[in-house]
């Protein structure tokens, strides 16, 4: 395991490229980041949950036709709180999570980063899982109805040691997603550079997480709270539903 100095800070980076053709024709306009999320724009909810653990410098890795539109939304940041702001364009907007992630190698100066994807919503508190995060990886998990449609992990007999992590199988080992929220040491840049392409052309977060199963070195954390991606029509709805209910909307 490759430890930090505790004079590194950890970073916060959002993952918010990709094309969103699944959103198509929404995302024909605007980025699927900047997309409502009933009073906010998508990518506000996971800059809160940065802002939440302590984590006030924040990397937007964006790419696709509609990458300036970022800076008109979020600006330099201090409106939400933010420290510092930067952004970064992932040139190959299908070329994976790991791909957009390696463009985060500069903004990390050695140190470990919080990793969320621009398309989660949650209100669960990761600060615990941040504050006591040393070195290695660390991956948050859920409880889902259709966990084909992630990462899933395989356990052990005792259901709580992560055999491996395969990703979107057919027929899912377990009804846990691992969820687009990723704490990683420094070392996970030169993991990235192991990777090879998968079926999809893809450098893909799960074969970094397996990497450092391999490893000895990634835990795992339940989140306790409400989580959703909002990267396809049915998710979106039900991230705008729980948002307007849980800020006092009544739907009926």
């Amino acid at each position: 395991m490759i430890s930090y100095s505790p004079a590194k800070i950890m970073k916060g980076v959002i993952l918010a490229g990709g094309l969103a053709t699944r959103l198509y024709p929404l995302t024909h306009a605007t980025n699927k980041h900047l997309l409502p999320v009933y009073d906010k724009p998508m990518i506000y909810y996971p800059i809160q949950v940065l802002l939440k653990a302590g984590i006030d410098e924040i990397l937007v890795v964006t790419g696709g036709p509609h990458a300036g539109d970022f800076i008109r939304v979020l600006q330099n940041g201090s409106d939400l709180g933010i420290k510092h702001l930067e952004y970064t364009y992932q040139t190959k907007p299908d070329g994976g999570i790991a791909d957009a992630l390696d463009m985060a190698k500069d903004f990390a100066d050695g140190g470990p980063v919080a990793v969320i994807l621009g398309d989660n919503t949650t209100d669960a508190d990761i600060s615990k899982g941040i504050k006591s995060f040393k070195d290695g990886a660390l991956i948050f998990l859920k409880k889902v109805a259709d966990p084909e449609r992630y990462g899933v992990p395989v356990f052990d007999k005792t259901g709580k040691k992560i055999l491996k992590i395969e990703e979107k199988p057919k027929v899912p080992k377990s009804d846990y997603a691992v969820t687009g929220l990723y704490v990683y040491d420094n070392s996970v840049f030169k993991i990235i550079k192991t990777l090879k392409l998968s079926e999809r052309g893809q450098l893909e977060v799960t074969d970094i997480n397996n990497a450092y199963l391999r490893k000895g070195a990634l835990r795992w954390e339940e989140l306790d709270g409400f989580w959703t991606d909002a990267g396809t029509p049915a998710s979106l709805f039900k991230a705008n539903m729980f948002w307007a209910v849980k800020k006092g909307v009544n739907l009926l």
